[in-house]
Formats: C-alpha cells, structure tokens, sequence
C-alpha cells in the first residue's frame, strides 16, 4: 500500500504540475507578460511550490534520491505545508474563481488530490517518532521565505499571487493579519504533526521486538 500511495501522489503531482504550466504559460503571456515573467509567475504561487515539494518527496521516497527529502523531518515539514495549502484554499480563495475544463482538474488535483495522498502515505509511513519543537522554526522558515520574496518581488512585479498580500489594495495591517494568522495555523498545525508522529511511532513495533 505504502508503494502505492507513493507511485499514486507521485503521478498524480507531476502530471497536475505539468499540465498546469502548460496552461498558465500561454494564459500569462497573453495577459501581457514575457515569458521569463510568466515563469516566475508560475513559481509565484505557495501551492505550486509546495505541490513540487510534494513530488520530490514522493520521488525520494521511491528511489532513495534526493536524499534530503529522505528525512523525517523534512517529510513533516512538507506534510504541514500542504496540509496550509489546502486549508488555506478551502477557506480563503475556492470561492473567488470558477475554474473550467483541465483548468478545473489541475485545481482540484494540487489543492485537494494530492494533499490528501501524501497526507495518507505520511501518516502510514513517513513517521518515525523523532519530530520535536526543534523542526518547528524550520518548517516556519519556508512560509517566512516565501513570503518574504513574494513581498519584496510585488513593487518589482507588479503583482501579488494571492489577494490576502496585496498591500496596495488591502492595507499592510490586512496583509499583516492574515500573515500572523496563517503563520499560527502553520505552527499549530506543526504542533499537531508532532503529536501524531509520537503516537503512530509508540504503536508501532520496535525493529528489535520485529526481528524477534
């Protein structure tokens, strides 16, 4: 089962991923923007980079390479972070656009398909028991450098990938808002990925008990 939620989320996430750009590219260049810009523009977005994240870790698991990925923390870390991104799209940005066609498919395949697979397989067997309040400053470093680019490319840009950041239309207290909020859910949400990775190791049996 477990080769099986890794070949599934794998598939599943690199075909969305792919499929995605080629939709958004044609799509931005269109809107006006060059295509190094749509590039960047593609790699603007928290879910894409998480979504590709996702796959990579898939990919480690499968193969042993890259083995950053192998880790338990960083398997954690990507866990949460995708974990965000489906909430955050659940409650924040499902309702502002209606997708259509593959546009439609790609949508629900990185916000909820995916998140879910991997969600699964992590909690069947990416833990370990070995995640302390020690991983939590570096998971909260991937959001905090996202956002921290993703702020200082908008006077450069332009634009902002998400509403919720656009300082010009909603204030710096709006933007500064949902920032702590979403940073809390991060923690919180970290917190509890400790949590289930203490409990699913305590029921699982000892390698020393196994070989018996």
């Amino acid at each position: 089962m477990t080769k099986i939620l890794n070949i599934a989320g794998f598939v599943v996430g690199l075909l969305a991923l792919v499929v995605q750009f080629a939709l958004t590219i044609p799509a931005s260049m269109e809107a006006g923007r060059s295509l190094v810009g749509s590039v960047f523009h593609y790699f603007s977005y928290f879910t894409i980079l998480t979504n590709v994240l996702v796959v990579l870790v898939h990919l480690a698991a499968l193969s042993g390479v890259p083995r950053f990925f192998t880790q338990a923390w960083v398997r954690a870390g990507v866990a949460v972070s995708i974990l965000l991104v489906g909430i955050v799209y659940w409650q924040l940005l499902s309702g502002i656009w209606q997708p259509e066609g593959l546009f439609l498919v790609c949508d629900v395949a990185l916000h909820y398909v995916a998140p879910v697979l991997y969600l699964i397989w992590w909690l069947v067997a990416g833990t370990d028991g070995s995640l302390s309040w020690r991983h939590l400053p570096l998971w909260l470093a991937y959001p905090l450098l996202y956002v921290t680019y993703v702020l200082v490319r908008a006077p450069i840009a332009g634009e902002v990938p998400y509403y919720f950041l656009d300082a010009r239309l909603n204030g710096w207290p709006s933007v500064l808002f949902y920032l702590a909020a979403i940073l809390v859910t991060f923690a919180f949400l970290g917190r509890i990925a400790m949590l289930a990775d203490r409990l699913i190791a305590s029921g699982k049996p000892s390698r020393a008990n196994a070989s018996v």
